[in-house]
């Protein structure tokens, strides 16, 4: 600690052996000790004491659609960095697609990563895509550092970035599998949804309807299957179906590797209260029942579901319509997860150790980032996220930092105010303020 340039001391610091009064000394960037309250401060170190405010690892949201380029009016690097920031999200892992062009060869990678270079206020990662026809680009995709692979079992609501059907996924995942790489999948079966009533319109049982459980429960039973024949590494996004939890936990036990991520919206809003209209509530997987909602807490309790992610998915205000059907499904979450996340899981007896095992450790073990990133631990990047849990605020969608301030959140009362956030020992948003981007662009490490 001798060499420190930084102590933050808190009356409680969530680390990896448990919440305890502890000072964590910063040199470089690195988090170079933990230790007691009443340590000395080295000669030389600026002291930040932070009372009994809440000392968390930056959190690590593996499930972002930043759009840039070419959709960038739906949202951007500049952005959606801000917005994380603002929510105690210090590294955030881009999606593949939404984006002009996808990020489905290691050319369209080097375009993604020169439009983001200065623009983040945090540290950026990306996923690479998996394609029908890309097969011979995902080997130079993960040489070149992306975390892993997306793809879709259902089409993606965009043209340039087809879904893969059984044999294209056989085929996906069995290169994948040769260089132990990861497939993450969003999974729902088309020919349920097919099958499904599609009436359109404003009810959003109707659009309930229209998304069954059974086509989510059908494409992880399939991936699963998929997954212990090759001996591949898979993760199911967004789950939304507690119907699909029991094969989840048998593959689990199975030895099958995979993990499981849901979404705050899962874990928070339920089907019962989503008002006729309101678009601001769609996405897919949809929103489900409250007794949905329960088991899908008590998966996230005993493992069977690993971490929770935003799936931040937004677009401009006037693709939001009242149509059910016609409307862009995605919901805007990267400012709001934090809060809305434990104020659920605070009544429902989960602590903060609870919600930074979820947010931030499964998920930066999850991208490969774990002996760097989610964990308040020496020789980790000094990444923090100031959190006031005990305090409450309503959420205004004109204080939001996303580029479109639409949001299922507005109106609502939330415990935990992100007082400041810091990325590897620098303070980059405090008191509402944001200093200039210093996010880095980060890649898989060999």
């Amino acid at each position: 600690m001798s060499d420190a340039e930084l102590v933050l001391r808190s009356t409680r610091v969530i680390t990896p052996g448990g919440t305890r009064a502890a000072c964590v000394a910063v040199a470089h960037g690195t988090i170079t000790a933990v230790t007691p309250h009443d340590a000395p401060v080295p000669a030389g170190a600026r002291l930040e004491d932070l009372g009994d405010d809440v000392l968390l690892p930056g959190l690590v949201d593996t499930h972002v659609h930043v759009n840039d380029p070419g959709r960038t009016e739906w949202e951007g690097f500049w952005t959606a960095t801000r917005a994380a920031a603002a929510g105690g999200i210090t590294t955030l892992i881009d999606m593949p697609l939404n984006s002009l062009p996808p990020t489905t060869t290691v050319g369209h990678l080097r375009t993604k990563q020169r439009v983001a270079a200065g623009q983040a206020h945090v540290d950026v990662g990306f996923w690479g895509g998996a394609l029908p026809d890309n097969v011979q680009h995902l080997r130079p995709l993960h040489e070149a550092g992306v975390f892993g692979f997306k793809a879709f079992l259902s089409p993606s609501g965009v043209d340039e970035f087809p879904h893969l059907g059984p044999e294209q996924l056989a085929r996906s995942l069995q290169e994948i599998a040769a260089f132990d790489g990861l497939l993450i999948v969003h999974a729902e079966d088309p020919r349920h949804l097919a099958a499904a009533p599609q009436h359109g319109g404003p009810r959003y049982a109707d659009f309930l309807a229209s998304r069954p459980r059974r086509a989510e429960d059908t494409a992880v039973a399939h991936l699963l299957d998929q997954a212990k024949r090759l001996g591949a590494r898979v993760h199911v996004l967004h789950l939304s179906s507690s119907d699909a939890l029991p094969v989840i936990a048998a593959a689990k036990a199975d030895g099958v590797r995979v993990t499981v991520e849901t979404c705050p919206h899962y874990l928070t809003l339920t089907a019962e209260e989503v008002p006729d209209g309101a678009s601001e509530f769609k996405c897919c997987p949809p929103i489900r029942e409250a007794a949905n909602r329960d088991l899908l807490w008590r998966a996230l309790a005993d493992g069977t579901v690993d971490c929770v992610v935003t799936d931040h998915s937004p677009s401009t205000a006037d693709l939001k319509t009242d149509d059910f059907a016609t409307a862009w499904g995605g919901i805007s979450g990267l400012q709001l997860s934090l809060p809305a996340v434990w104020t659920e899981a605070r009544g429902r007896g989960h602590g903060l150790q609870d919600v930074v095992r979820w947010m931030a450790a499964r998920t930066a073990r999850l991208a490969g980032l774990g002996t760097r990133k989610g964990a308040i631990a020496p020789g980790h990047d000094a990444d923090f996220a100031v959190l006031a849990p005990d305090e409450t605020f309503t959420v205004d969608p004109a204080a939001l930092q996303h580029r479109n301030r639409v949001t299922a959140y507005a109106g609502r009362t939330l415990y935990g105010v992100v007082k400041s956030t810091w990325l590897r020992g620098r303070c980059v948003l405090a008191g509402g303020e944001f200093t200039e981007p210093k996010g880095r662009l980060l890649t898989r490490s060999p």
